[in-house]
């Protein structure tokens, strides 16, 4: 909570938090908030590689892994070994989750993760996760309810 609290401030975080994990309950997911947030780069990555690899089917498979992973089994994304676990359990191949291992600069995702950190935080003033763009021009930054997207998706 540390780390939310000095990213959002001790009162966001207080109503905040809640209804993150409610409207998470309301969907089946528990989610606990017990993990270490840590350096999520080359979660970022592992989800580039996946997209890569099989595109937004498997991209998406990695992403709920992720999730999983930090949200309700409190593990670490900092922690190459789980991101490798969640790799595997999304069906991504093990030759494609080895690059995880080689983090120097011309890796694989390393460039293509940062030149789209720089794009959309210039064009979309993005500065955290989640964000969504919508229809390439609108956005929505933060866990949203649905009114929210249902009013925006009104407008166009």
């Amino acid at each position: 909570m540390e780390y939310y609290e000095a990213k959002f401030g001790a009162a966001m975080v207080r109503g905040m938090i809640p209804q993150m994990k409610a409207t998470a309950m309301e969907h089946g997911i528990e989610m606990n908030y017990g993990g270490y947030v840590g350096n999520t780069f080359d979660s970022h990555r592992l989800i580039w590689k996946a997209r890569e690899e099989g595109g937004s089917e498997l991209q998406d498979k990695v992403v709920e892994q992720i999730f999983q992973a930090y949200f309700t089994e409190n593990k670490s994304l900092g922690e190459r070994t789980v991101l490798e676990e969640c790799a595997s359990k999304a069906g991504l191949a093990q030759s494609s989750i080895d690059f995880l291992s080689d983090s120097n600069n011309n890796s694989d995702g390393t460039r293509e993760v940062r030149d789209e950190m720089q794009d959309y935080g210039r064009a979309f003033q993005c500065t955290g996760v989640p964000m969504f763009i919508v229809d390439g021009k609108h956005t929505l930054s933060g866990a949203q309810e649905s009114d929210s997207f249902l009013r925006l998706f009104g407008k166009l």
